[in-house]
């Protein structure tokens, strides 16, 4: 078992438990020792992953946010409108990736919660540090926003809609994405 396959099992008892789970559990549980557990929660927690140590154990905070992907297409110039509606409504950018015939998911985290995220990332852009991952698929790509609230979720993807920035999914993209 690779050290994904393990994090991704430990994820899923995490999720699964009905209460706390200790890293020595988990180490007989894949044969590993307790320091490789406590190294994979902390992969896991740079992840992103809510995972909080107590007492007798590891948890798995539940978040109270909602969260949807969203497939856009637009411009390179159309970039900050697009991202500002994000955030204007609410809404907080998790990542960008793109959905590569070949490579598979390419992902890349942004936490974007406001205009002011908006403007330095789009600065670092600006710079020549690197250019934006929806240019490897033709302008295609993907968001995960994160919201307080399902209404705002669905007033985020009626602006994407009304600018033109929604793309259809095509039959050949993960059927993880589609609603």
């Amino acid at each position: 078992m690779t050290g994904d396959q393990r994090r991704a099992k430990i994820l899923s008892y995490l999720e699964g438990a009905q209460g706390q789970i200790s890293a020595s559990a988990l180490a007989r549980e894949f044969s590993v020792s307790r320091q490789v557990i406590v190294g994979d929660v902390a992969i896991l927690r740079a992840q992103g992953h809510n995972i909080v140590a107590l007492a007798r154990g590891y948890v798995l905070e539940k978040s109270s946010l909602f969260e949807r992907v969203f497939k856009v297409y637009h411009s390179d110039e159309d970039t900050e409108k697009e991202l500002n509606i994000f955030v204007d409504a609410g809404g907080v950018c998790v990542d960008v990736f793109i959905y590569h015939r070949s490579y598979g998911e390419v992902h890349a985290p942004m936490n974007l919660k406001s205009r002011f995220d908006v403007a330095n990332f789009l600065t670092d852009i600006a710079s020549g540090k690197s250019s934006l991952l929806k240019n490897v698929t033709s302008g295609y790509h993907y968001h995960t926003i994160q919201a307080e609230s399902a209404e705002i979720l669905d007033i985020i993807e009626a602006n994407l809609k009304e600018n033109g920035f929604l793309a259809p999914l095509q039959d050949y993209e993960p059927k993880k994405l589609r609603k």
